[in-house]
């Protein structure tokens, strides 16, 4: 597998094609924003029509990133689900999945803004979760440190010979990682677009998610004023 790897506080971190995050020192996988059923929230409310299986297709990519890693620790940083409820009504098939993507693994469910009651499934649900020197919450803070955070999906929007290529991609500054939506169908906001280009410091790096991750200066533009962190809606 070809993975990207860095140093972020003094954990040494794995940036995977997928978007998940790899910590092999602590034999941890990272994942954020799943949004498990999803097309089955919008289908009820009369929203967008997605394909009925975005939760298999996430589930087949997890399930892929578990077995590369062997990772037996995991975490999903928020908006596991896409809204609260819903893991009562995803298909037998894909809860009984999640129960064995589960077995034998430590298991935390971070509360996000979709989902901040804890689910109907296996695992611990918490608030946010300090491992080591890293604080793992959905929505990154205001003077946080060492932080790892979803929500925002970022991606990076880039010209390269004449063409416009989009990537989902980790964002990473001297305080924080913002990491990309791991769900299939989860859409996402542009890094040069508030309030990410505010939030992240000078010299903050994109790592773009694809066969070969790379990174690069985050793109971004100026604008008038900052955005504070948590003003947009995962």
């Amino acid at each position: 597998m070809n993975t990207h790897d860095f140093r972020f506080h003094g954990a040494d971190l794995r940036a995977l094609p997928s978007g998940a995050l790899h910590w092999p020192g602590e034999d941890l996988l990272v994942v954020s924003d799943l949004h498990f059923g999803k097309s089955a929230r919008l289908s009820a409310v009369g929203g967008a029509a997605l394909p009925p299986y975005e939760t298999r297709d996430t589930l087949l990519k997890l399930d892929a990133d578990l077995e590369a890693t062997q990772a037996s620790r995991v975490i999903c940083l928020g908006d596991s689900f896409d809204a609260i409820g819903i893991a009562d009504e995803l298909p037998e098939d894909d809860r009984l999945w999640i129960l064995r993507l589960q077995a034998g693994r430590s298991w935390i469910w971070i509360e996000g803004n979709h989902d901040p009651d804890p689910a109907a499934l296996g695992g611990t649900h918490l608030a946010e979760a300090r491992i080591g020197p890293l604080l793992f919450r959905h929505i990154a803070q205001d003077g946080a440190s060492a932080e790892v955070s979803g929500h925002y999906h970022p991606k990076a929007l880039l010209n390269l010979r004449g063409r416009r290529l989009s990537r989902p991609c980790f964002l990473i500054d001297a305080a924080r990682l913002i990491m990309p939506a791991y769900g299939a169908y989860t859409g996402g906001l542009r890094c040069d677009r508030a309030p990410l280009n505010t939030m992240m410091g000078d010299g903050a790096t994109a790592i773009l998610t694809g066969p070969k991750p790379c990174a690069l200066p985050m793109p971004r533009r100026t604008l008038p004023a900052a955005v504070p962190p948590g003003t947009m809606r995962g």
